[in-house]
């Protein structure tokens, strides 16, 4: 998975970093925006990604607002986006908003690099962590 990219838009760093470190292991590149409020601006200067990990609980504009940007962005059509957050309730809306996928945290290493692989081969994921 060496030549993919992805980019990450939340703000808790924790959750991020175990996110960075998860594409780490798998050999993919990413950029992290952390400001919700300048997604909108930001997404101009970051090359196109392969997915999009969003949070769905950000302060300022929350992840159905960045979605909405994103959408409307030409350079990201088709690009998928992955709503990730610990809000399991969040699944329907999720999808109804029109995220491509949905993942539970916190995320599972054992299973992401196939959650991953499928998500770029455009095989929808909606999974919610057991607790």
């Amino acid at each position: 998975m060496s030549n993919l990219s992805a980019l990450i838009i939340d703000d808790n760093a924790m959750d991020a970093a175990i996110l960075r470190s998860l594409l780490d292991r798998l050999e993919v590149a990413y950029e992290v925006l952390p400001d919700s409020r300048q997604v909108a601006a930001q997404l101009n200067s970051v090359p196109r990604p392969d997915v999009i990990f969003l949070d769905l609980e950000m302060p300022g504009l929350d992840g159905y607002m960045v979605l909405q940007a994103i959408q409307a962005h030409p350079d990201f059509t088709r690009v998928p986006v992955v709503a990730y957050t610990s809000n399991s309730a969040e699944m329907p809306n999720a999808r109804a908003a029109g995220f491509h996928s949905f993942l539970g945290k916190p995320l599972r290493g054992s299973v992401f690099a196939e959650q991953l692989d499928r998500i770029i081969n455009d095989d929808p994921v909606w999974e919610v962590r057991e607790s």
